[in-house]
């Protein structure tokens, strides 16, 4: 097991948002935690982006934010970012690959989350 551990939390942003022209901004905060002993550094991220019409938008990129967290055993790491939908539902899933200090890498699961305007879910 890697010990980096994913949580993610998501929120539609109305004020950003342009329903009558089909764009719809939400956020989203995803805490990193490295809950092992062995520390290691997240090097990049792939992420598929579904909305509601099932259009799948693939994003890779090094680091989150502009930056490369290097999380040693008990640290964590947060940062919030967004997603543009032309629909008002859709979800994110993907990974990231880490590097341990011994060049070893790994990739680590991204959950799926919805992304959801809270009147279209009941």
């Amino acid at each position: 097991m890697s010990g980096i551990e994913i949580e993610t939390h998501s929120w539609f942003v109305e004020k950003e948002s342009d329903p009558e022209h089909g764009h719809y901004v939400f956020a989203y905060t995803i805490t990193i935690s490295n809950s092992g002993a062995m520390p290691g550094q997240l090097l990049s991220r792939h992420w598929f982006v579904t909305d509601g019409a099932d259009q799948v938008e693939e994003v890779e990129g090094p680091g989150v934010v502009g930056k490369q967290p290097r999380l040693e055993g008990g640290e964590s790491f947060r940062y919030t970012s967004a997603a543009v939908l032309g629909t008002p539902v859709g979800s994110m899933y993907g990974s990231y690959e880490f590097r341990r200090d011994d060049d070893t890498r790994f990739r680590v699961l991204i959950p799926a989350f919805t992304l959801a305007v809270p009147s279209a879910i009941h």
